[in-house]
C-alpha cells in the first residue's frame, strides 16, 4: 500500500518529488485561501487580483525553497500574508485565516520531508481533495507546473494574457472627421474680428 510505503519516507521519494509536492501544496493553500479568493473575485486588487494571487503563491515557493528558509516559522509565513493582502487589496485580515494557511504550508513542508504525503490524514491529501471539490480546473493553477519548467510557464501566462484580452471585431468602426477648432480673425489693428456663424 503507497501509506506504508510512506511511513517509510526517505528512501521511497526523491527530493526533487518532495520538493514538487511541497511546492504544489503551497499553491493549493494560497488558492484555497478563502480571504484570498474573496478579494480576486471581488477584484479588490484591480484587474490584475489573479495575478497577484499567482504572484504571491510564487513568491512563497521561491522563498520557502531557498536553504536558509527551510525551518521557518508559521509567524513569519503570516507576517508575509498578512503584508501582501494590506499591500495588494488593502485588506487587513484579522479573522486568523492567514496563520490557518501558515500552519498549514509548516504542516505540508513537514509531511513532504517525511514523504507522508500520501497518507489519508495528511494536509497535502486533504487540500488535494478540497482542490477537487471546488472543481480543481483553474487555468491559474495549471501554470504553476513545479520544478524547473516553472519560469517558462510564467512566459507563457504572460503571453496568454494578451491573447486573452484581446477582442475579435467583425467589422472596423468608421472614422469620425475631427472638427478644426474655429481660430480667431485678427484684424491689422489686433482687434479680434467676429464673424457670422455658418449654418
Amino acid at each position: 500500500m503507497a501509506s506504508s510505503q510512506s511511513n517509510g519516507g526517505n528512501g521511497v521519494y526523491s527530493p526533487e518529488l518532495r520538493l514538487k509536492t511541497f511546492q504544489r501544496s503551497i499553491v493549493l493553500s494560497i488558492f484555497l485561501w478563502p480571504s484570498l479568493s474573496l478579494a480576486v473575485t471581488s477584484l479588490w486588487g484591480g484587474p490584475e487580483s489573479a495575478d497577484k494571487r499567482e504572484y504571491i503563491a510564487g513568491t512563497l515557493i521561491d522563498l520557502l525553497s531557498e536553504e536558509e528558509n527551510k525551518d521557518v516559522e508559521a509567524d513569519w509565513i503570516e507576517t508575509i500574508l498578512l503584508q501582501f493582502m494590506s499591500d495588494e487589496f488593502e485588506v487587513n485580515v484579522d479573522d486568523g485565516s492567514a496563520m490557518e494557511v501558515a500552519n498549514g504550508i509548516v504542516k505540508c513542508r513537514e509531511e513532504c520531508k517525511r514523504g507522508a504525503w500520501e497518507e489519508e490524514s495528511s494536509l497535502c491529501r486533504k487540500l488535494e481533495k478540497a482542490w477537487e471539490t471546488k472543481g480543481g480546473k483553474s487555468d491559474s493553477l495549471a501554470q504553476f507546473q513545479q520544478g524547473e519548467d516553472q519560469g517558462e510557464t510564467d512566459s507563457e501566462a504572460s503571453g496568454d494574457e494578451d491573447e486573452d484580452g484581446d477582442v475579435d471585431m467583425d467589422e472596423v468602426p468608421q472614422l469620425v472627421r475631427v472638427k478644426e477648432p474655429v481660430v480667431p480673425q485678427v484684424d491689422e489693428d489686433g482687434f479680434t474680428m467676429v464673424t457670422k456663424k455658418r449654418r
